[in-house]
């Protein structure tokens, strides 16, 4: 119930951010151009933070199993994530991606850290990263109907890849940052949840929300997204033994 209790209170925390976000572009005060930069500092600078920051934690032999196991279930429920979108939605492309792919970088986040611990973000790392490289290939073959493929130096090059490789090194080799880094971690990642919900609330002050709530389509999207994909999760984290409950929670609220 507790739980319960702080996921409805951050969640709603978050709503009230989006329409800080939505108001502000209502009255002029962020433009398209301002959007887009907004986005650029999450992608760029935000997120690879928050994946970094959560691999500074003690290594610990449950931790690297925890680590390799969560990478396991993140390739299993994206792929059910992929199979169920495309099976029940194949004539829609855009429903398929927005079915196929959650947003535990943005909103899941803050939801794990708010419910959970800031340290159960080490979990999704796996999940993050294999959502990235699954957009920007199969998700841009579904969108374009053209092949989507990104190059060895495209996935090098890329933010979250690049903020996993140097996570990972971190956690392995048990490096401590200097203070003056970590604070300035501590203050670049405090930023996510803000910026994330000011950019769903721009985004939805852009769109005519009578049409949309109309759309029946879109209410079967949702049922694909929020309901039967993350039940077919939870039977996946059932075989999952109990000790690694952090890690089965955060991989839920991923998915």
């Amino acid at each position: 119930m507790q739980t319960a209790g702080i996921l409805v209170n951050q969640t709603l925390i978050m709503f009230l951010l989006a329409g800080i976000g939505f108001v502000l572009f209502r009255t002029g005060k962020i433009s398209n151009e301002g959007s887009k930069c907004i986005g650029n500092i999450l992608i760029y600078l935000v997120l690879p933070c928050v994946i970094i920051k959560g691999f500074l934690v003690e290594r610990t032999g449950e931790r690297v199993e925890g680590l390799l196991l969560s990478a396991v279930i993140a390739a299993l429920v994206l792929l059910v994530s992929v199979l169920v979108s495309g099976i029940f939605l194949r004539k829609d492309a855009i429903g398929i991606f927005a079915a196929a792919f959650s947003n535990p970088g943005f909103f899941g986040v803050p939801l794990i850290v708010a419910v959970i611990s800031e340290d159960a973000v080490f979990y999704i790392a796996a999940f993050i990263g294999f959502l990235n490289l699954l957009q920007w290939t199969y998700g841009v073959s579904v969108m374009t109907g053209k092949k989507g493929r990104i190059s060895g130096k495209e996935l090098l090059k890329a933010p979250f890849f690049m903020a996993i490789m140097i996570g990972i090194i971190l956690f392995l080799f048990e490096i401590t940052l200097p203070k003056q880094i970590m604070t300035v971690l501590g203050n670049v990642t405090a930023l996510n949840t803000p910026l994330a919900m000011f950019t769903v609330g721009i985004y939805l002050a852009q769109t005519d929300l009578k049409k949309m709530f109309q759309k029946k389509h879109i209410y079967l999207i949702c049922f694909f997204r929020l309901c039967l994909i993350p039940l077919l999760c939870l039977f996946i984290l059932w075989f999952i033994p109990e000790k690694y409950g952090d890690m089965k929670g955060a991989i839920l609220i991923a998915a």
